[in-house]
């Protein structure tokens, strides 16, 4: 199967619903970043929370950004979608190894820590808009669970989950999001709730075979599901020469002079696909003449 997202209502627009499958950009992220079992669960939740999300944006140019912060070995990680299907992202600490959990699941929590999640969305306005919660678990979906309620005031209900093979490739990933609208019906939160309270795990269901269509059907078949469009989702990075000669231009000529004085050329890593960049002493003589003094 491959990766993508649906868009649905139901019980007549009271309800909007998400879901994706991401196995394929997860494993591509893992393979990216060499991540280890735990921080693969992390990263993967992350990007699948993040792909929905930038998903409810309008613009083609908006951006969304999902940054956690902890205290924990993995110190934190960060993704950024678009409205288009397209995510990146990375773990501060991507070779952490933990003990399972208790309950046999991979304690993504416990690598995360206590700390914050921030919520950043660029919809071309001046200021982005900037929302920060603490972590409630670190688990990532219990995170924006609390998010939507708290800083957007959306009662929302959100899965995610990332299965991981005995060879550490990614089995299964992806998630859902379903959100109540302001003039949702008792009836239809009471049904929804106890849908909720018999459901299996997103990775569960989609091992057995089942889609994104399929687990909205779990969630929402007896409520007039309607699925609006599906989009294809895929790990992207958009990096490019010219943006890091940019980053180099903009730490001023102290800097790049210094870095012309060491007389060999440097090298510069994307933190998301990890592609090298090479500077030799005349292009960052040409930098240093574009900076600002």
């Amino acid at each position: 199967m491959d990766d993508y997202l649906v868009r649905a209502t139901a019980a007549n627009g009271q309800v909007r619903a998400f879901a994706c499958t991401t196995k394929k950009l997860t494993e591509e992220a893992r393979n990216i970043h060499c991540l280890t079992p735990v921080t693969t669960a992390a990263l993967g939740r992350l990007m699948a929370g993040g792909l929905m999300m930038g998903a409810m944006m309008k613009g083609d140019r908006d951006l969304l950004t999902l940054r956690i912060e902890g205290a924990g070995p993995a110190v934190g990680a960060l993704v950024t979608a678009d409205s288009k299907g397209n995510i990146k992202g990375y773990v501060n600490r991507n070779d952490v190894m933990l003990p399972l959990r208790p309950d046999g699941k991979l304690d993504v929590g416990g690598a995360f820590g206590p700390g914050f999640l921030s919520v950043i969305k660029d919809m071309g306005l001046k200021d982005p808009y900037v929302g920060q919660t603490m972590l409630v678990s670190g688990e990532i979906a219990e995170d924006l669970t609390y998010y939507f309620a708290n800083s957007e005031q959306v009662p929302s209900t959100v899965g995610l989950g990332v299965l991981v093979n005995g060879d550490c490739t990614v089995k299964q990933a992806g998630g859902f999001i379903v959100q109540l609208m302001p003039f949702a019906s008792e009836e239809v939160i009471s049904s929804l709730e106890n849908r909720l309270k018999s459901i299996d795990s997103v990775t569960a269901m989609l091992d057995v075979g089942k889609s994104p269509e399929d687990i909205l059907l779990e969630l929402l078949g007896d409520q007039e599901l309607a699925i609006n469009d599906t989009m294809p989702v895929k790990y992207n990075c958009d990096c490019n020469r010219e943006r890091f000669t940019r980053g180099l231009i903009s730490l001023g000529r102290r800097e790049i002079q210094e870095m012309i004085d060491e007389g060999k050329p440097i090298e510069v890593n994307c933190h998301f696909c990890d592609k090298k960049y090479e500077f030799g002493i005349d292009e960052l003589k040409d930098i240093f003449a574009a900076a600002r003094r």
